[in-house]
């Protein structure tokens, strides 16, 4: 038996939450661009569990942007699917079965365009969400009347001009318009791209007025693991489990977070933000924005060379090794969190931090470290060298786990080997591919200077690489050559 609306009724094994019947019958309050399982594990979470609840009381229309895969998974369940969630949230196991109704229809923008502009006329529609991937946030220089337009701006831009006509440029028609890609300030990039994109159409002035005065933009920021399906064992295993099949089946951690910059009016209108704490509206986003990129994708970024090095695979792997879960733990909440280059409340980087740990425990994830070093050079710039520097200011002193992530990160970028043009390190006689931009000028400075401390020297003297000459920091380049020297022993 396949999901849909038809076999709810017959469904109760499980624990599975099923949705109200009268979900079906709410009108159409969203238009999101985009099919993937971040929305669909986070906003669409957010508001199905609010419809559940009568509030909110609004359904999703997603439009399908992308010529790749089809709409037919969706259509032939009733645009249902299952969302499990599994991990562990304040130290208990999290297993929750959910059957999602929030998405009403989806349309395909490439076959079913005048019915995505429809949905302009509707007066019932009051959000729009997108998530195009960072480079879906792009100004194409496009027309954007009488034609489907081919970037998603373009295609927004279209909705708006046609959602202006069909209520006459009223106030009451401005939407609230809230983008989830991973860019700072999101929100504010797409309202410039649509504004010079209305000026290269050479719309209205009264219409370029109604966009920027009467849409609201909120940037905001997502944080949410959601692979997407289940691996196949767990799969099959739920299937079973469940009794029925389902091709839009996802999986998540628990942790949730959506914070969105707004004032009460945007706070009065997203009710389903009540339903949960991990939907956060207020003023100035800037403190969610620094936890996640320090405490989160920080230690990420000053553990995953160590982890790698000490022959670790996965995040989960390393955090069942008392000892390396001890060592992330103090990279995170002892170094980090006092380097912070912005003024928190110390409760707020505790409690977050500590979330981070329960998160990387997770054994349903799997999170590869190789994969983290991607790009490992212009991660550490921009996550941990502002902490660093922050640190000393404070401080003046060494940050030992700190120091030990950075001489890990060295090492790790010593190729041994180039084939094809590409660098390769070798652990215990085992090759592993650098991919970092900045592989060629590490593979020269290890030729060059051939001992730890040389290249310590060299690479942490380099201010164009940086942007500061980290060898002024008082005894940090000491500290680095030492673990360098000693990368086997972790610091207590």
């Amino acid at each position: 038996m396949k999901i849909s609306t038809a076999a709810l009724p017959h469904l109760s094994a499980g624990n599975l939450q099923l949705p109200l019947t009268t979900v079906f019958e709410l009108p159409e309050k969203v238009l999101q661009f985009g099919t993937g399982v971040l929305l669909r594990g986070l906003p669409d979470f957010f508001i199905n569990a609010a419809n559940n609840l009568q509030i909110f009381n609004g359904r999703i229309v997603v439009v399908k942007s992308t010529d790749t895969g089809d709409t037919n998974a969706f259509a032939t369940q009733d645009g249902l699917y299952t969302h499990i969630i599994r991990g562990l949230h304040n130290g208990a196991i999290v297993e929750e079965n959910i059957v999602n109704a929030s998405i009403s229809r989806v349309l395909s923008a490439k076959t079913e365009w005048q019915s995505i502009l429809a949905c302009a006329h509707n007066p019932e529609m009051q959000l729009i969400i997108s998530n195009t991937t960072e480079v879906g946030l792009q100004l194409v220089k496009e027309t954007i009347v009488d034609t489907v337009p081919v970037s998603f701006p373009g295609k927004l831009l279209a909705f708006l001009l046609e959602r202006y006509k069909a209520f006459n440029g009223s106030a009451a028609s401005g939407m609230i318009i809230i983008p989830t890609e991973l860019i700072t300030d999101n929100g504010t990039k797409l309202k410039l791209i649509l504004e010079e994109l209305a000026l290269f159409n050479a719309l209205d002035a009264a219409f370029i007025d109604w966009l920027l005065q009467q849409n609201t933009f909120c940037n905001s920021l997502v944080d949410r693991i959601v692979p997407g399906r289940p691996e196949k064992i767990l799969y099959t295993e739920l299937e079973t489990t469940l009794g029925y099949t389902d091709e839009l089946m996802i999986m998540s951690e628990p942790y949730a977070l959506w914070a969105i910059e707004g004032d009460e009016k945007i706070k009065a209108a997203l009710t389903f933000a009540t339903v949960h704490e991990g939907v956060v509206i207020c003023p100035d986003i800037t403190q969610y924005k620094e936890l996640k990129l320090r405490l989160l994708n920080g230690t990420h970024t000053l553990s995953c060379g160590a982890a790698f090095l000490h022959g670790f695979t996965t995040v989960k792997q390393a955090m069942q090794d008392s000892a390396f879960a001890a060592f992330i733990s103090k990279i995170m909440l002892q170094d980090i969190a006092n380097g912070i280059p912005f003024s928190l409340p110390a409760e707020a980087a505790n409690k977050f931090g500590k979330q981070v740990l329960e998160r990387f425990s997770n054994t349903y994830i799997e999170h590869k470290w190789i994969n983290i070093t991607m790009q490992y050079t212009a991660k550490m710039k921009m996550r941990v060298i502002p902490v660093l520097l922050e640190y000393y200011a404070r401080h003046n002193k060494v940050p030992d786990y700190l120091a030990y992530g950075f001489a890990a990160y060295l090492k790790f970028m010593q190729a041994q080997t180039i084939t094809d043009g590409k660098y390769y390190g070798d652990l215990h006689n085992n090759p592993y591919l650098i991919q970092d931009d900045a592989a060629p000028y590490f593979y020269e400075v290890w030729q060059q200077e051939k001992s730890p401390s040389a290249v310590a020297n060299k690479v942490l003297s380099n201010k164009e690489l940086w942007g500061a000459n980290l060898h002024e920091l008082n005894g940090f380049t000491d500290c680095v050559i030492k673990v360098m020297e000693t990368m086997a022993v972790l610091p207590q």
